[in-house]
């Protein structure tokens, strides 16, 4: 298995940043790639440590928008504005001549939906999650990690599951029940205890009306509802980090960095290569 498939299996966010074009000299050539995980570790090669920094940061932004991006790095002091091309331009004083154009795509796991119950609705909104970009659960309450919860048990345990999904912090809850019994049960959990704005978070009936009629209708407009939440600004992308890596100004040549597990540092101080942490330690003495 190769690790790109091995993070996806395992569920990691990471971007893979692969060269498409060089101008010489450059030590990259096009096809080299790299995985850029989290934390900013970089495996694979795709032009050295002058290029890494740069590689580092971007490629972190891309994890937490989600969108690929088309760099290119350029030899000075000053970045340019994005392409017409739409590229985007970033200058590496580091590099000593030469270009190298790179695409960063991330690589998303597919957010995880619990689907309590096992409900004509319930087993239509599973099968309707991976085309969409979601991992139903099936059959399951929701826990640490889930992006939303379905409730669609037919009645069956309600109470126990809204709260579940409650707890564990989804994005999105809905349950699926009639205006009369989905205030029953928000009524069943304010006695028991849970806050108001905890209960204004509940969708019920779950779902956009679009005059739904059949369970996949009913589904679909789940769905609908459940993908404007996570299409939300106020949502991070699925490759955020809890602790990002900081950001630091290297202060020899003036690069924005990530201070990363590979990132050469001295005291306080991060810097984009041995090159330039050299340089700061002979100037400080």
């Amino acid at each position: 298995m190769s690790r790109a498939a091995e993070l996806s299996e395992a569920g990691v966010p990471f971007v893979e940043a692969t060269v498409v074009r060089c101008a010489s000299p450059t030590s990259a050539r096009p096809g080299d790639r790299a995985i850029v995980l989290g934390d900013g570790t970089i495996e694979g090669f795709v032009g050295g440590s002058c290029a890494d920094a740069t590689v580092r940061l971007q490629a972190l932004r891309v994890l937490e928008t989600g969108e690929a991006v088309l760099l290119r790095i350029l030899p000075g002091e000053e970045d340019g504005p994005s392409s017409e091309d739409g590229a985007v331009v970033v200058a590496n004083p580091c590099l000593s001549g030469g270009a190298v154009e790179l695409f960063l795509e991330p690589r998303l796991p597919p957010p995880p939906v619990a689907v309590a119950g096992e409900s004509p609705v319930a087993r239509a909104l599973a099968g309707l999650c991976e085309p969409l970009g979601l991992r139903a659960r099936l059959g399951a309450l929701a826990g640490p990690g889930d992006f939303a919860a379905v409730v669609a048990t037919l009645g069956h345990g309600d109470e126990d599951a809204v709260r579940r999904a409650l707890e564990a912090g989804c994005e999105y809850v809905g349950l699926v029940a009639s205006r009369v019994r989905g205030a029953a049960v928000l009524e069943e959990l304010r006695a028991a205890g849970v806050p108001d704005e905890q209960l204004a978070r509940v969708h019920t009936p779950a779902g956009i009306d679009i005059g739904a009629t059949t369970h996949e209708e009913i589904a679909l407009s789940i769905l609908a509802e459940l993908v404007a939440v996570r299409r939300s600004p106020a949502i991070p992308s699925a490759g955020a980090v809890a602790h990002a890596p900081r950001e630091a100004v290297d202060p020899v040549c003036g690069m924005a960095v990530v201070v990363g597990p590979d990132t050469p540092t001295a005291g306080e101080h991060a810097f984009c290569r041995e090159g330039c942490r050299d340089a700061w330690l002979a100037r400080v003495g």
